[in-house]
């Protein structure tokens, strides 16, 4: 009996030693985790931490420049939420010190001018390249001779660089360029309000569509084709299988693809810079950012602090709305097996 319990005892106490190892370990492997990410997380703190930082506190700066008040140079200061109200209330400092609405034309009476030209230019230029990328997925994602080639042909506008597809476009789009000759009209697509907007959005369609695509036809390559076959012995036409099946399947990577196009939509600079050069009717907020700092610095900073607010706040809804819709998603794809 003592030599059973002593044997008892120390098997417990084996047990007991052998619960208490695996946190130790796991501390030693969270030490090793810690270490190895160590520099990358330095590196990020330097490249992105830092300017992010020095941009906010620069936006609470004034301009270097003459005051309006005294007519003498000052060398900056705590401008405190001044720079802030200059873009979100178009307000500028009057010749008495005092603030007033914006002249016409002045960079601070186009700020909401700008963001709806951004939202504009974003939401049709994301629902095009979303619908029309949805087709070309569904055509690559076929089987046939020449397959392989399409796939890479598709590819070569995305590929060549903005700067590039803007001057290709710019060269089109001249008076008396490609456009223009082909429909027999005498369209200013680059100087005019709304045929200059038009010529961004198609550009941009061109170029950015097979991005979109891409990412849609990954999903649509993921979907398994017993389900087609399945479909197809219960009589399903190509029309229920696009919808009943292609559609509700592919969903998650449509949405994460219109997120990811959404982004870099609300940062638009340089094809409608270079396409339609200094035209107010395709001025985006990054253009004005840059139009900005030739002017003042820190009032730039506190332009470029709105945008990024402004497209985190769009990211987050849009990342809790499509996070939501995955969910429903996978449940429904739980439920049908």
């Amino acid at each position: 009996m003592t030599t059973d319990t002593k044997t008892a005892e120390l098997s417990a106490a084996s047990l007991g030693g052998g619960e208490s190892r695996p946190p130790k370990r796991r501390g030693l492997r969270s030490v090793h985790a810690w270490l190895l990410i160590t520099p990358v997380l330095i590196a990020l703190a330097v490249v992105i931490g830092y300017p992010v930082l020095r941009a906010l506190w620069m936006s609470f700066t004034k301009d270097a420049g003459l005051d309006p008040t005294t007519g003498m140079f000052t060398a900056g200061g705590s401008a405190g939420f001044s720079n802030y109200t200059h873009w979100l209330l178009q307000q500028c400092p009057a010749p008495g010190g005092a603030l007033d609405a914006c002249p016409p034309g002045t960079l601070g009476s186009q700020f909401w001018g700008a963001v709806g030209v951004t939202l504009f230019f974003t939401v049709v230029t994301v629902a095009l390249e979303a619908t029309i990328g949805l087709g070309m997925a569904v055509v690559m994602g076929k089987t046939f001779k020449g397959r392989a080639l399409l796939r890479a042909a598709v590819l070569i506008p995305w590929a060549i660089p903005t700067a590039v597809t803007a001057k290709l476009w710019a060269f089109m789009f001249a008076y008396d360029g490609v456009v223009n000759r082909v429909f027999g009209t005498h369209i200013l697509w680059t100087s005019d309000a709304w045929p200059a907007r038009f010529a961004v959005i198609i550009a941009d369609v061109w170029k950015t569509t097979p991005f979109m695509a891409l990412l849609i036809l990954a999903g649509l390559q993921m979907i398994p084709e017993d389900v087609y076959e399945a479909a197809r012995v219960d009589g399903a036409s190509a029309w229920q299988r696009f919808v009943h099946i292609t559609l509700p399947l592919v969903k998650p990577a449509l949405l994460v693809a219109i997120l990811f196009r959404t982004m870099d939509a609300l940062r638009m600079y340089d094809l409608p810079a270079i396409l339609t050069l200094d035209n107010g009717a395709t001025r985006t907020v990054s253009i004005l950012v840059v139009d900005q700092i030739r002017q003042g610095a820190n009032s730039a900073a506190a332009l470029s602090t709105i945008t990024f607010v402004m497209i985190f706040l769009v990211a987050f809804v849009l990342v809790k709305f499509l996070g939501a819709n995955a969910v429903r998603t996978q449940e429904a794809q739980r439920e049908a097996r």
